[in-house]
């Protein structure tokens, strides 16, 4: 006798699907106030604030954004300057909360999204290592096993005890990027950081990008570099204007959106 098919139910097909996904923005959207007028002060505006003579306009980063991003796939984000990129990534990056909508994310997440922002310019190399690695959660006695290879990977032996002042930029990112790397994450979040440091950095971080990948990493990757993107994407979504423009193929999008330019 012939077994009977099984049928999943509508519920069932959602949490199967939801499963497979890291990452899911549903009619995500971001409103920001600003000033309708340039205002040339701090005390300007404060005064201006007090006479209630402050008119403000909002405007959308991000409008209506739906999103399924499946576990351990690569996502390049593309656009202009102001398209909404970094604020996608943040919105993941639970830095920012939407004003419409909901996000749904699945794991623990990795933020690249600025080199050493938990980094004081007074304290020694070291001293900083030890600071982020505290705001990322980790014991002093976890980053003492760490420490040899964040430096390490770094290549800052020379400079760990002086203070970040004295650091080039290329020197901040490289500690940065080689702190905030030293773990395993579910979700790694890169906004532009591989163009940052010397070329001899920029392959480093790259190499160590796609270690995450072999490991099942889910990667939200932003940049205007469209060779990386196509590299290293499984697939690419255009914004524009907050606006979800399209999603698929990086090639495809990519000439969709050179199209645009033109």
């Amino acid at each position: 006798m012939s077994e009977s098919p099984v049928h999943t139910t509508f519920n069932e097909q959602m949490i199967l699907s939801s499963a497979s996904e890291a990452i899911r923005l549903e009619h995500v959207g971001v409103r920001y106030r600003a000033p309708d007028e340039r205002i040339q002060s701090i005390k300007e505006y404060a005064i201006r604030w007090v006479q209630g003579k402050i008119k403000h306009r909002d405007f959308w980063a991000l409008r209506d954004i739906n999103l399924s991003i499946p576990r351990g796939e690569t996502l390049g984000l593309i656009g202009h300057n102001g398209a909404g990129k970094s604020t996608l990534s943040k919105l993941v990056a639970r830095v920012l909360k939407p004003n419409t909508g909901r996000i749904i994310v699945r794991g623990q997440v990795a933020p690249l999204l600025e080199f050493g922002a938990g980094f004081h310019p007074e304290l020694t190399g070291r001293e900083n290592v030890y600071l982020n690695g505290a705001l990322l959660g980790f014991s002093r006695r976890e980053m003492e096993d760490k420490f040899k290879r964040i430096v390490d990977f770094a290549e800052l032996w020379d400079f760990i005890d002086a203070p970040m002042r004295t650091y080039s930029t290329g020197m901040w990112a490289r500690l940065g990027f080689a702190v905030a790397t030293d773990v395993k994450p579910d979700i790694l979040i890169i906004d532009e950081v591989l163009s940052v440091g010397d070329e001899s950095f920029q392959h480093k971080s790259a190499a160590r990008m796609q270690e995450f990948r072999e490991l099942g990493a889910t990667i939200l990757f932003v940049s205007h570099s469209m060779p990386t993107i196509e590299e290293m994407c499984h697939q690419a979504v255009w914004l524009d204007h907050g606006h979800l423009m399209e999603i698929g193929e990086p090639k495809k999008v990519i000439q969709a959106y050179r199209q645009h330019q033109t």
